[in-house]
């Protein structure tokens, strides 16, 4: 302990196990430290006990006039140990953490913010909500504009949309339409009061969903209101 002060050596400062440096600084930190004088009073029946058990072979206890003798040897061990083990696991913390943050420092500032060239922070670009071959369109009647994100899979077309210009309340579903007009609902949600992708409320919706159509079977994709009408056709 001689390199710093830890709270874990109560244990061994009750039983008289710290050498003299370690002691002398655990007692200068004892005195502003209220957590370990409180877990050093709560020791202090134990350590007087475990010091009875000193006592040679058949004996019970000490005498009241008897010198104290050190506690079993297999305490000491044990305890010593322990002191080893802990600090062990508080080094290994130490060198995860810093690990850690050199990690966060070698990606740049990937986690917070973007740089620009003279090094002072910028907005960091959005993350890109359409994914795969992407189509788009806009319904000056509606006044909604959106996009779908287009990826051929085993099991059909996985569909991303990112959806603008529309208010609430609403009730909406898109539809994957093919070229032999079968039709499959891709996804539906509600739009709040506050809408999407309009003033007070400028961030568009977006969603990934699928279809069991595939990909070249697909002629278009319609933004539908549950009770009918459509808002945005996004052919393709």
């Amino acid at each position: 302990m001689s390199s710093q002060v830890e709270h874990t050596d109560v244990g061994a400062y009750a039983l008289g196990l710290l050498e003299p440096g370690d002691r002398r600084a655990f007692e200068a930190h004892l005195r502003g430290c209220g957590a370990c004088q409180a877990e050093l009073r709560a020791l202090s029946g134990t350590a007087s006990a475990l010091f009875e058990l000193g006592g040679g072979p058949g004996e019970v206890g000490l005498e009241a006039e008897d010198e104290p003798s050190a506690p079993p040897a297999p305490v000491i061990d044990m305890m010593r140990r322990k002191r080893r083990a802990d600090r062990r696991v508080r080094r290994g913390a130490y060198v995860i953490g810093a690990a850690a943050a050199g990690v966060a420092l070698a990606a740049g500032v990937g986690l917070g913010t973007v740089l620009d060239d003279d090094g002072t922070p910028a907005e960091r670009p959005p993350a890109q909500a359409i994914t795969g071959e992407r189509f788009q369109a806009t319904n000056a009647s509606t006044g909604a504009s959106g996009a779908v994100g287009l990826v051929d899979k085993g099991w059909g077309t996985q569909v991303s949309l990112e959806l603008r210009g529309i208010k609430g309340p609403l009730r909406c579903h898109l539809e994957a339409v093919s070229r032999d007009g079968e039709r499959s609902v891709v996804a539906g949600w509600r739009v709040p009061d506050k809408g999407y992708g309009v003033p007070g409320q400028p961030k568009p919706l977006t969603m990934q969903g699928g279809t069991g159509l595939p990909r070249q079977e697909i002629s278009r994709f319609e933004v539908r209101l549950d009770g009918g009408g459509t808002l945005l056709t996004i052919p393709l």
